[in-house]
Parts: C-alpha cells; sequence; structure tokens
C-alpha cells in the first residue's frame, strides 16, 4: 500500500490531487501545439482558467449584467450582490480583517502604482524607500518616477547567488529615513519565497509600513493578513486561474481611510460641489469608475475554485513537479539554473550555454511546450545575475510528471540543435 502523502515542512498528511479530473477542467488543455499536447509552463505570467471561472465571467453577460452600485434595479442588484460577494471572497482567501481594506484594481501593477501614488503624497525629498534587487518592474518604476519626482532615494536590497535575500544587509538599511519597504513575497524569476516574517520583525523594530508584491505567493501558498501584519498586499487575478484586467490591494486597518485617492471619477465620490469635494468610504473612495465587474465575479470564483483543492497539497505536488524538472535539467550539460534558493515556489529560470533563450522557447514549441523567454520585466535582476535574459518553466496546479518530463526532453533535443 501506498503511504498518503506528508507536507515535506510539516509532516502532516495531505489530501492526494486528482490531477486527471482537475486537468479536465481547463478546455484549453485538450489543445494540440504542432500536432503535439500542449504542455503549457508559462504559470508564472498568466494561468489558465478553469470551466468554472469561464462561466462565471460569461453568465455575468448572460444573465445579470449591468453596472454595479448605482441601480435600483434588478440586475443592477444582482451585479451589486455578486460583485460585493467577490470581494468578500478576496477578504476570506487572504484573511483580511474586514472586506473594506480590500480595493479591486486592473492588476498589481494598478495596485502598486495606487499606493506610490498616494502614500507617496505624503514624503519629502531625503525620505527613503527601500525596495530589493529581484523585483518585478511593477515593483521598481512606481518607486523610481516617485523618487525622480520628489527627490527621494530608492534603495536597493542585495540578492545573493543562490537568490536569496540579504536580511542582514536589509536590516542595516533601514534607518529614520526609510518611509516604506517594497519587497516581493515571491520571485516571479528567482521562484524565491522571501521570510516575510523576518521582513516584518525587520520592519517593525524601525516602525517601517511594508508593502508584499504578492503576485505570485498568493498562487503558490497560503497568505494570511492577519498573521502576517504587513500594511499593503497586492496580486493579480490572471495569475490565480482568474480572469485578466482584475487585481487587489488590500490595506491594514485604517490605511484607506488615511491615504488621498489614486483617481478621480465617478463612484469615488460622496458629494461634489462647485467649490469642494467629499470622498466615499472606502474601499470605494479608491474605484473611480464603472469597474471590471465581470472579471472581479470572476476572480470570485477562481478563488472559490481553488479553495476547493488543499493547498497543501498543491504545493507538494508544484514542488514534486518543480524537482523532478531540476533532476532531469542537471544532467543537460551547459544548463545553469537562476535561483537555487532552498525555500523557493514550482519556478526555473535558466541560462544555456550558446543558446539564446528565444531560441530555446521557439524550439520548445515545437514540441508543444510553452516557455516564458526574456528578461521577465526585471532586468536589475538580470543584470545582477550575469544574465541577459533567461528560459523560464513555471508550474501550476494542472501539470504532469509527465510533462515535465516532455520539457527535459525537448529541452536536451533544443541543446542538440543549437550547439
Amino acid at each position: 500500500m501506498t503511504a498518503q502523502p506528508k507536507n515535506s515542512r510539516t509532516g502532516t498528511p495531505i489530501a492526494p490531487l486528482n490531477i486527471p479530473a482537475i486537468r479536465d477542467e481547463f478546455p484549453i488543455l485538450q489543445r494540440e501545439i504542432n500536432g503535439k499536447p500542449l504542455v503549457y509552463l508559462d504559470n508564472a505570467a498568466s494561468a489558465q482558467k478553469p470551466e468554472f471561472v469561464i462561466e462565471s465571467v460569461a453568465g455575468v453577460y448572460r444573465s445579470y449584467y449591468a453596472n454595479v452600485h448605482r441601480g435600483l434595479h434588478t440586475l443592477a442588484n444582482e451585479s451589486t450582490e455578486a460583485f460585493e460577494l467577490a470581494r468578500d471572497d478576496v477578504r476570506r482567501f487572504i484573511n483580511a480583517a474586514r472586506t473594506e481594506e480590500i480595493v479591486f484594481t486592473r492588476g498589481s501593477t494598478e495596485a502598486i502604482n495606487l499606493v506610490a501614488h498616494s502614500f507617496g503624497q505624503g514624503l519629502k525629498a531625503g525620505d527613503e524607500i527601500i525596495i530589493s534587487r529581484m523585483e518585478h518592474h511593477s515593483n521598481i518604476v512606481p518607486w523610481r518616477i516617485l523618487a525622480d519626482a520628489k527627490g527621494l532615494t530608492l534603495r536597493w536590497a542585495d540578492v545573493n547567488a543562490a537568490g536569496e535575500l540579504d536580511y542582514p544587509q536589509l536590516a542595516d538599511m533601514v534607518n529614520g529615513d526609510t518611509k516604506l519597504i517594497a519587497i516581493s513575497h515571491m520571485s516571479n524569476v528567482l521562484g524565491t519565497i522571501n521570510h516575510a516574517e523576518r521582513i516584518m520583525e525587520i520592519a517593525r523594530s524601525a516602525g517601517v509600513p511594508v508593502l508584499f508584491d504578492g503576485s505570485q505567493s498568493a498562487v503558490h501558498i497560503p497568505v494570511d493578513m492577519q498573521a502576517l501584519g504587513c500594511d499593503f498586499f497586492v496580486f493579480t487575478g490572471h495569475k490565480l486561474y482568474g480572469p485578466s484586467g482584475i487585481g487587489v490591494l488590500y490595506a491594514r486597518g485604517d490605511w484607506l481611510d488615511r491615504l488621498p485617492p489614486f483617481m478621480g471619477g465617478g463612484e469615488m465620490i460622496a458629494d461634489v460641489y462647485e467649490d469642494r469635494l467629499t470622498f466615499a468610504d472606502p474601499p470605494h473612495k479608491f474605484e473611480a469608475g464603472t469597474p471590471p465587474i465581470a472579471d472581479a465575479i470572476g476572480l470570485g470564483a477562481a478563488i472559490r475554485w481553488l479553495e476547493r483543492h488543499d493547498r497543501a497539497a498543491v504545493m507538494e505536488h508544484e514542488r514534486a513537479l518543480m524537482d523532478r524538472a531540476v533532476t532531469g535539467m542537471a544532467a543537460i550539460e551547459g544548463v545553469r539554473m537562476i535561483g537555487t534558493a532552498q525555500d523557493k515556489g514550482a519556478i526555473i529560470s535558466f541560462a544555456m550555454e550558446g543558446a539564446h533563450p528565444h531560441d530555446i522557447a521557439q524550439i520548445l514549441d515545437k514540441y508543444g511546450i510553452a516557455v516564458r523567454a526574456g528578461h521577465h520585466c526585471a532586468q536589475p535582476l538580470m543584470r545582477h545575475m550575469g544574465v541577459s535574459a533567461t528560459a523560464r518553466a513555471s508550474f501550476a496546479i494542472y501539470n504532469t510528471i509527465e510533462e515535465a518530463d516532455a520539457f527535459v526532453d525537448a529541452l536536451k533535443k533544443a541543446r542538440d540543435f543549437l550547439i
């Protein structure tokens, strides 16, 4: 009899996943690419969507679409109820204390820009913001723009050769001028899962607010805002098996009361006079204009779909896929892993001596295997790791051991062709 699998970190038993049944829920996985079964390993860029999510979005338009919050007719009431229930799905998913702490945005990028614009209005020349060298451009560019506009100093926490954050250096960087630490919870290139609790200890000791970019972590590991205690947390729907064009900003406590609005227009106001304005209560204060109604409802559906599955089992499954692929890649001459942190999610970035990542990706596509190639919106990290670009394979709940093997086999063929 096969022993019941256990969580590698806690040792507790976990329920097995029915991967064939899960795959059947994703229509796109039935496709063939160049006569080969699709092996989709571009999940860190965007995940595929289960039928439950597709039908949830389609159902909005088929059955009850109307603008939210403003109408008194039946369709408006039904749309508003579904939209606000999705907000509560988000609250439950990240264990926020109140739905008023949840702002819908177009994605992580807009959420970070919202904080940079609103929080940044209170900063002055000489203030400092700390980010890290592993950040996605979405968590670099808004702060660079803000720093240039206001005379702030943008400081960079280092990453070691394994792709791990230098925590002692981060602690040394924090001083009386530090106004915010904005850092990735999980790297989209390295797969490194940063120790959020350790970062929070450093920040709390100096009274510095923290923003975590959870674009990757929200998909792969359980996140708990009340346990974590960060001030801001962002994530995006399209990586979480949900629609594109929808994301989330979580802001703890009374931050949304204190911060000025990001954009002006309808929905975010209480009263408009010729000479003054009064704003709506959070979160609507930060949701100007007509929101992405069907997409928000689709995000709620994606969360409910993911909650059907044991998150520990999902983590173990994805980690097993990554380990299988890494073991196979280790036997391929000239392949260099970029990011070997001990605590990492199911993302493999790699370079091949004598081959450009774009060429690797194109050859893998001939075998039906979809990977990402380029700088992954992380050019400072690429330079820091001594490469201009990498290829990247990233795994999700619906991937299989057979697909991990197919990826390795195709990579061997790519090397034989290119080298």
